[in-house]
């Protein structure tokens, strides 16, 4: 079970649930990996809708490695995400959203 308030988001791979949080840590590699010169510029990308497939496969990654798992990229490449790229995109944007929303 996740905890929003902790910033943690479900994802399921091929039919099995993954918890998926960004920590610090997950987000230095991110803004490293996507050459952003801050995360708020990836955020106003996302608002915008001016993403692209690989943002948000970087933030999926990002999220589940800040969760514990210790796959890579490749290993998401032919996995099944559920929703699809939508619901992948969904699960990308509710993950920056829960990492920069301070709890009520």
């Amino acid at each position: 079970m996740v905890n929003p308030l902790a910033g943690e988001v479900s994802v399921f791979i091929d039919g099995n649930a993954h918890v998926c949080k960004l920590t610090l840590g997950a987000l230095a590699e991110l803004e490293s990996q996507l050459e952003e010169r801050s995360m708020v510029d990836l955020v106003k990308r996302f608002e915008s809708g001016n993403y692209a497939g690989r943002d948000v496969m970087a933030l999926i990654v990002a999220g589940l490695r800040g969760g514990g798992w210790q796959g890579s990229t490749a290993d998401l490449l032919t996995a099944d995400i559920a929703g699809g790229p939508i619901g992948a995109a969904q699960i990308a944007a509710t993950l920056l959203a829960r990492a920069f929303t301070p709890p009520a």
